[in-house]
C-alpha cells in the first residue's frame, strides 16, 4: 500500500505556482490550521478573504479531490504532533543535548532499578546463541553495539539489523536460543512479530522496549525503556542514551558473572589493539 503524501509538504512544495487567491488559503492553513480543518467553506473564504469558488480550487491545486477531501488530510497531519507542524520554543542550543540525556538516564535508572535484570542475564548466559533484532535509526545501530559489547566477552552473538531478516532468522531458532529485541515504542511491526516466530519455536525473547507495548507483551523478559521526547523536534532522540545504557547494563553483569574469563578476553583484545594502533594503555578497547 503507497503512503499518502504529506499535505503541508505538498501545499510548501506548490506554493510559488498557486494563484494570488489560493495562496491566501495555503497562508491560513498555516497560521491556524485548526480552524481550517473544522471550519465550512465559506468560513474558510470568508477568514482568508477570497471567494467560496477559491477554496474549492486551492483544494484541488493541493490534489485532494475536494474541501472535504482536504480537511481529511489536514487533520492526518495533526495526528503526528502539532510539534511538527508549528514552530516550538528556543533550547538552549549544545547545552541542551546533556541536559536531556542526562535527565533521559535519571528516569530510566530508576525504571531498571526495578526491572529483571538478573532474569535477562540468566537467559543470556545459558544461551546457545544470542540474537539482537533492530530496525530503524536507533535500535538498528544499537544491535551491532550490543554485539560489540558481547562479542567481546565470548557471547555466540549476532546483530540482525533490518526489517525482514529477522523474521526469517526467528523462523529457524531453537529453545536453546535467546533473541534480544529493541524497539523504544514496541510497536514495530517487524519486531513485534519477529518476537512471536521466535518464542512460537521455543526460544527466549529479552525486549529492551516500552512496558505495556505489543513487544513488551511477547517478551519472556522485559528491560524498561521510557522515551523523554520533547517539543523541540530538532533535537535527535533521547531515547538512545537509555536503551545503551540498558545494553551495558547487561554486558556488565555477564561480564561480572565471569570475571576470570571476562578478564582474559579483554587483556587478549586489547593487546591486540596495542598492537595496531600504538598509544598508552587508557584507551578504549574499540572506538
Amino acid at each position: 500500500m503507497s503512503q499518502e503524501i504529506d499535505i503541508l509538504s505538498r501545499i510548501t512544495a506548490d506554493f510559488a505556482s498557486l494563484r494570488d487567491a489560493e495562496k491566501k488559503v495555503a497562508e491560513l492553513i498555516f497560521a491556524d490550521i485548526d480552524f481550517v480543518t473544522e471550519a465550512s467553506i465559506s468560513e474558510i473564504a470568508a477568514r482568508a478573504g477570497v471567494s467560496d469558488a477559491s477554496v474549492t480550487r486551492f483544494a484541488r491545486a493541493a490534489g485532494c479531490n475536494n474541501v472535504r477531501d482536504l480537511k481529511t488530510r489536514l487533520t492526518r497531519s495533526l495526528a503526528a504532533g502539532r510539534r511538527f507542524i508549528q514552530e516550538s520554543a528556543p533550547e538552549d542550543g549544545p547545552a541542551a543535548v546533556y541536559e536531556i540525556a542526562t535527565q533521559t538516564l535519571a528516569v530510566n535508572r530508576d525504571l531498571m532499578a526495578q526491572a529483571d535484570v538478573a532474569g535477562a542475564v540468566d537467559r543470556l548466559d545459558a544461551a546457545r546463541q544470542i540474537l539482537v533484532f533492530g530496525a530503524g535509526g536507533g535500535s538498528s545501530m544499537l544491535a551491532q553495539e550490543m554485539q560489540f559489547r558481547l562479542v567481546r566477552l565470548g557471547y555466540a552473538i549476532s546483530a540482525y539489523p533490518q526489517a525482514l531478516l529477522p523474521r526469517m532468522v526467528a523462523s529457524t531458532l531453537d529453545p536453546e536460543d535467546v533473541v534480544v529485541v529493541l524497539s523504544v515504542t514496541g510497536y514495530t511491526p517487524e519486531m513485534v512479530e519477529s518476537a512471536r516466530i521466535a518464542r512460537q519455536y521455543g526460544a527466549q525473547v529479552v525486549a529492551i522496549t516500552a512496558p505495556g507495548s505489543p513487544l513488551a507483551e511477547n517478551a519472556d523478559v522485559m528491560l524498561p525503556v521510557a522515551a523523554r521526547e520533547t517539543d523541540f523536534i530538532y533535537h535527535p532522540s533521547a531515547s538512545r542514551y537509555a536503551m545503551l545504557a540498558a545494553i551495558d547494563v547487561l554486558a556488565l553483569e555477564l561480564a561480572l558473572r565471569h570475571r576470570e574469563r571476562s578478564r582474559d578476553k579483554l587483556r587478549r583484545l586489547k593487546l591486540t589493539l596495542d598492537a595496531h594502533r600504538g598509544g598508552d594503555n587508557r584507551q578504549p578497547l574499540g572506538d
